[in-house]
């Protein structure tokens, strides 16, 4: 079994950072594609960023792209969306993702690929 922990949310103003973290348990960490998404109240889901096994490839949602990086660090089973220039529309609940694949540069951007969630770090931008 997979468990996956957000933290790092907070509140924060427009044009600021945040660094978002999620703690993978288990041994699997460094067989999995991982991914950030993130729904606002009353929206869908939305995909914001993805990373292959290996670190080598990356993707990105169209409203987050150069601005937020996701990476990770599998000595440490961790995961990282790292965001700077916050808008308001950024405001969400942000939600780390593992799939476990045999493919090491593929990333997933649709959330039913995915077999594990964590709970949720709520992130708001203010005016």
């Amino acid at each position: 079994q997979v468990q996956l922990v957000e933290s790092g949310g907070g509140l924060v103003q427009t044009g600021g950072s945040l660094r978002l973290s999620c703690a993978v348990s288990g041994r699997t960490f460094s067989r999995c594609a991982l991914g950030w998404f993130r729904q606002a109240p009353g929206k869908e889901r939305e995909f914001v960023a993805a990373i292959s096994r290996s670190d080598g490839s990356t993707y990105y949602g169209d409203s987050v792209k150069g601005r937020f990086t996701v990476s990770r660090d599998n000595p440490k089973n961790l995961v990282y969306l790292q965001m700077n220039s916050l808008k308001p529309e950024d405001t969400a609940v942000y939600y780390c993702a593992a799939k476990l694949t045999s493919f090491i540069n593929r990333y997933y951007y649709t959330g039913d690929e995915y077999d594990y969630w964590g709970q949720g770090t709520q992130v708001t931008v203010s005016l």
